[in-house]
């Protein structure tokens, strides 16, 4: 028997995110030998399994999987076991480790690098959007492996500055292996498997429950990470249940500092305020973390100069606000014509320096 199909059995019977994964792997090393005492009935089963994963541990074989195999192996699926070398050192501890992981892309990510995990809102201000991307972009060009879960909005902004800095990232799904969620990150993932990885504990084509599944996902996220850095978030979010994994596996936890008046970083800063996490304003706060000398990390943006921009374009610029403003409110703060904050508006959206006020503005009135 292909030992992967009785790994594939027990991962079945007992679900994801099972609770005493662990404790099986202790009592059989080998899965085999599980499916074998309980054909012959010469011992007492598990304590720890729950009567539904044992009546199906007893309804089904190993041999039930040899289909799903051979579609993994068609389909360029890996299935990553504990008993295997490539499977993930840093989800070994998990009392509730993957006891089968689906991966596509490139396994060799998985081990042997620097890992941060970088999530964040799904619905971020083009402020977080940013300083997501370029945090993640600079500690991906110092080597670092961003961590996250190819979810809208910040983890998405994680993923694509890794794969624009030609390094790998690891994304978790909380979905089937074969289905990216959203869609539209669908060209996102192709580019993440060149040198990176996607992976989930759900098999291709899986229709069980999905109630919970993303948030499952979190604690590989949480694991996989050597330092989890949190770039904008609620007070009530998917993110925070990251960090409170993070935080129960001993992982260091960052937080971007945000305004006080938008909700959006409520979450972040109160990590901050009760000392929960330690500041990320700069790449080389978590570089440092890791040990990581930050002489390799992307230069300091340069700081916008007003003196370098028409008159207008200042004009506009000095009455900017953290927060959105209608075209007829700034008009009225600059003391300026529709037409022309418009024009000064475009000239400061060239200064990457500023970028983020101007992407405010249109957020309002677009």
């Amino acid at each position: 028997m292909d030992k992967t199909l009785a790994w594939l059995w027990l991962a079945d019977a007992v679900g994801s995110a099972c609770q005493y994964a662990q404790e099986l792997l202790t009592l059989y090393p080998d899965p085999a030998e599980l499916y074998d005492a309980l054909r012959a009935g010469t011992e007492a089963p598990p304590a720890c399994l729950t009567p539904h994963a044992l009546a199906q541990l007893r309804d089904t074989t190993p041999f039930d999987y040899e289909e799903r195999l051979d579609h993994c192996l068609l389909s360029g699926i890996d299935v990553l076991t504990p008993d295997e070398g490539v499977y993930p050192d840093r989800l070994r501890d998990l009392p509730d480790l993957p006891l089968a992981l689906y991966v596509t892309g490139d396994i060799a990510c998985l081990n042997g690098r620097r890992y941060a995990g970088m999530v964040g809102t799904r619905r971020p201000s083009t402020y977080g959007r940013q300083a997501a991307f370029d945090l993640s972009l600079a500690m991906a060009r110092a080597g670092v492996v961003l961590v996250s879960g190819l979810a809208d909005g910040l983890d998405s902004e994680a993923h694509r500055a890794a794969v624009q800095a030609d390094v790998p990232t690891v994304a978790f799904l909380g979905t089937a292996i074969d289905k990216t969620y959203p869609a539209s990150n669908a060209k996102l993932r192709t580019a993440i498997e060149k040198g990176g990885a996607v992976c989930s504990e759900y098999p291709p084509g899986y229709s069980g429950r999905t109630t919970g599944t993303f948030l499952a996902r979190n604690r590989l996220i949480a694991a996989q990470s050597e330092a989890l850095c949190v770039a904008e978030a609620r007070t009530r979010s998917g993110t925070l249940n990251t960090v409170g994994h993070a935080e129960r596996l001993g992982r260091p936890v960052l937080a971007v500092p945000g305004s006080i008046y938008s909700a959006l970083s409520e979450g972040t800063n109160e990590l901050l305020r009760t000392h929960r996490a330690e500041p990320l304003c700069k790449a080389a706060d978590a570089l440092d973390i890791l040990g990581i000398g930050a002489e390799t990390a992307a230069p300091a943006q340069q700081r916008f100069d007003p003196a370098t921009v028409s008159a207008d374009a200042q004009a506009v610029y000095a009455v900017l606000k953290p927060t959105p403003q209608s075209i007829d409110a700034l008009c009225a703060a600059a003391s300026l014509p529709a037409g022309r904050v418009l024009a000064a508006c475009t000239e400061l959206e060239l200064m990457p320096s500023i970028f983020f006020h101007i992407e405010c503005f249109y957020s309002e009135v677009s």
